[in-house]
């Protein structure tokens, strides 16, 4: 069966030199990347250009995003070349990227600025952060066929507000699970289904097994 994953982390450019991003590594994501394709399946894996993982990349097809909109329109085109029985969207997607800049001088004017490399000499830079698209509210109608996963990392809250917000993502998405995990939801992962069935699971291999069975009780 063919498998999209989706890791890492997504940036978004504030001049040609500096990015606003996050702190994902995309380890689980191509960790379960490679344990699809131990179990045969055919796997795309699309993965952050930044990300730190250093382990080996298990994939029959492997390509790299850089911006939110690169990673949506690698989904889109994935949509178009071949039928995906599931996508696991792992990537940890920027929540903003820079709308305007502007300079605030000494009495507190300010300037909008653009540039190649915003000058550190001109003062006080403020920044226009405008929220990102959600990419996984497009995921089934590009993938109307497929199992999706998406994925709910939380750090505030407790575990019942994860996997609240986790049955938001769904209602919202049309997706079919959701992964909550964080500081919030503690130790391990929560599966929890469209079909409001909940399932603990107390590390990764754990985590993928479930995941694994999800697809073979769906085909």
């Amino acid at each position: 069966m063919h498998c999209i994953v989706t890791a890492g982390p997504t940036y978004e450019p504030l001049d040609n030199v500096r990015r606003l991003t996050n702190f994902s590594t995309g380890t689980l994501g191509a960790q379960l990347a490679a344990m699809l394709t131990k179990e045969r399946h055919e796997v795309t894996l699309l993965i952050g250009e930044t990300a730190t993982y250093r382990g080996e990349l298990d994939a029959k097809t492997i390509r790299t995003f850089t911006t939110t909109e690169h990673l949506r329109s690698l989904l889109r085109e994935a949509a178009s070349q071949q039928p995906t029985t599931a996508l696991f969207h792992a990537a940890a997607v920027s929540d903003f990227s820079f709308g305007k800049l502007w300079w605030r001088s000494q009495k507190g004017e300010l300037t909008e600025t653009t540039g190649g490399k915003i000058s550190t000499r001109d003062g006080d830079l403020l920044a226009e952060l405008k929220p990102t698209p959600k990419i996984i509210k497009d995921l089934r109608h590009w993938f109307p066929k497929a199992i999706i996963v998406g994925w709910k990392y939380e750090v505030d809250g407790t575990r019942p507000d994860v996997l609240r917000n986790a049955g938001l993502q769904m209602a919202e998405s049309g997706t079919d699970a959701c992964v909550g995990n964080g500081p919030a939801y503690g130790e391990g992962f929560g599966l929890l289904k469209a079909n409001g069935e909940l399932t603990h699971l107390p590390d990764k291999n754990r985590l993928f097994g479930a995941l694994a069975a999800l697809i073979a009780g769906n085909v």
